[in-house]
């Protein structure tokens, strides 16, 4: 899908060793936060059997939503075993091995929260998403303006903010995934947050998710 030269990332070292140290931070503000909860609770049903790929120390699930098994990926042990939501978890470098280790149809969802743009082949993975999601499940795929900045493809980093909402539909699309659709919060606007008593004024988190399900047929890509 990509050049070699796209999927080039600053730093091309080990993912473990970028990963090791546990970085136990929110990454987006509660606006981002706010409207993905907002998401999962249209798209996610009740006792559902969920995979949180690529998660870390907290998955932003509603606190109201009653769940069957929720497991989680990641490369930082200490962050998933630090996420309450998690009935387990393992870890794997999807760069080097992108094959998910469960059986066809075991999900009935699967979430990404900022993380898509770390995928060197993220068609691959995401085939592998729709083979392990049930008939008619749903991926979830959420980002912002932020990142790794020497860890995110240069496809992504070298893009601007709408090109890679077209980008990740591209990638639904390739990996046979049907009913995308999308929605997004832009960054304008201001949020405050008081401390040391003084006022900082920053940006918003855009928000931009993309969501879309298996064929009912269920017919591999």
């Amino acid at each position: 899908m990509f050049s070699p030269q796209q999927i080039q990332r600053v730093d091309e070292t080990d993912d473990n060793h970028f990963y090791q140290q546990p970085r136990l931070v929110q990454h987006i503000d509660d606006g981002f936060i706010a409207s993905l909860k907002q998401v999962f609770r249209k798209h996610l049903p009740p006792h559902a059997v969920i995979l949180d790929l690529m998660s870390s120390w907290v998955s932003h699930l509603p606190d109201e939503l009653v769940t069957q098994k929720v497991i989680g990926h990641g490369m930082n042990p200490v962050e998933l075993a630090a996420n309450p939501r998690l009935n387990e978890y393992f870890i794997q470098n999807l760069n080097r091995d992108p094959g998910l280790p469960f059986a066809d149809n075991t999900f009935d969802a699967v979430l990404n929260t900022v993380s898509i743009q770390y995928l060197i082949d993220a068609t691959t993975v995401l085939r592998e998403v729709n083979r392990v999601l049930k008939p008619g499940g749903i991926v979830i795929i959420s980002f912002s303006n932020r990142m790794f900045p020497t860890k995110a493809i240069r496809q992504w980093a070298d893009s601007p903010e709408p090109e890679r909402v077209a980008l990740v539909r591209r990638y639904l699309e390739v990996s046979g995934f049907i009913d995308i659709e999308d929605q997004h919060r832009s960054s304008s606007g201001r949020s405050y947050d008081f401390g040391f008593a003084q006022w900082l004024m920053r940006p918003k988190d855009p928000f931009y998710c993309l969501s879309a399900r298996t064929s009912l047929a269920h017919e591999q890509p």
